[in-house]
């Protein structure tokens, strides 16, 4: 194992950067040249690529984002456009890859490992904390305390002008962020995918609170169950109370990455280096019971079943 590449594919996380410095501050210190490949798939595809040297991730600690961009690649689906990235592997004499990503990225990764034979470790990073088989995801709590600090400013409004308030976080599939901030926020009501949306039951119990003097509320809802505008319209219908919406969108995914967030890609990004080294391949590395250990991307691509019945009923009890 002589050079390495790294590169951020998918959606961009909060830690993918001191990941990536992580990788090559600590892969030239074991001796190893790191190339960085920009725009993901698309960067192999394309030979967008160049040798990174210890002062080329000066400073990004504390950015969010990512320094190697990130990009949607549907020509890597296909067999020309992954021939043509091996290809670029071979041309550049790339001994094994490091892919900061979410669960589809390591699908990509799996598949590629399984027809090029290309040595490859993952470094998950996903805001939807959705990777299987690991505890947390670089960029979940910088996401988690961006919303949170959204709501925080959204509970002011909501009780100094007795509103109700329905704010969309991210998860398409995944109620984790949303589950997560209304318990941290102290919101009344949390609508998820994992769960069927009863609105009847939901504006019950804004009626019943109204009557007893409660005049202000705030649902979370995960845009994968429902988008805000449409279930505060609803909410108005049958309740004939104002509500308002807020779409966090975007922002979640940007800004200053937490110490956690840090923490954990620095971590994983030297446990990444040290399995390529050791010979290991076709894995993620991440968090889980409190250590650091190594998944089959085909465990880490599976579906990941989130306990939620606790932290529901506990957003419930706690209103």
């Amino acid at each position: 194992m002589k050079r390495i590449a790294v590169l951020t594919t998918g959606g961009d996380a909060p830690g993918m950067n001191p990941a990536i410095r992580s990788v090559v501050r600590y892969g030239i210190n074991q001796k190893l040249e790191v190339m960085g490949v920009f725009r993901g798939w698309w960067g192999l595809i394309n030979e967008e690529l160049k040798v990174l040297d210890h002062r080329s991730v000066s400073g990004i600690i504390n950015q969010g984002g990512t320094i190697l961009k990130t990009a949607r690649c549907v020509e890597f689906r296909t067999e020309e456009g992954q021939d043509r990235a091996y290809g670029t592997i071979k041309k550049y004499n790339i001994d094994g890859l490091v892919v900061i990503g979410g669960n589809g990225s390591f699908s990509a990764a799996h598949e590629f490992y399984k027809k090029y034979k290309v040595p490859v470790v993952g470094i998950p990073a996903s805001i939807d904390n959705d990777v299987n088989g690991i505890d947390y995801t670089i960029g979940t709590d910088t996401a988690i305390n961006t919303a949170l600090d959204a709501i925080d400013k959204i509970r002011d409004t909501a009780t100094s002008m007795e509103r109700i308030f329905v704010v969309e976080v991210m998860g398409r599939e995944s109620g984790f962020i949303a589950l997560t901030v209304a318990l941290a926020g102290g919101c009344e009501d949390v609508i998820i995918p994992e769960r069927k949306l009863d609105l009847d039951v939901i504006c019950h119990g804004i009626v019943h609170g109204n009557l007893v003097g409660k005049m202000s509320w705030i649902i979370v809802v995960a845009e994968g169950a429902g988008k805000a505008e449409d279930i505060a319209k609803k909410i108005t219908e049958i309740t004939s109370l104002e509500t308002r919406t807020v779409v966090l969108g975007h922002v979640q995914r940007g800004g200053r990455p937490t110490a956690v967030s840090r923490d954990l890609a620095l971590n994983l990004g030297k446990n990444a280096v040290d399995c390529l080294i050791a010979g290991k391949t076709d894995i993620a590395v991440g968090l889980a019971g409190g250590n650091i250990v190594e998944v089959d991307f085909e465990v880490s691509i599976k579906k990941k079943e989130l306990k939620i019945d606790n932290l529901f009923n506990l957003v419930k009890i706690l209103t």
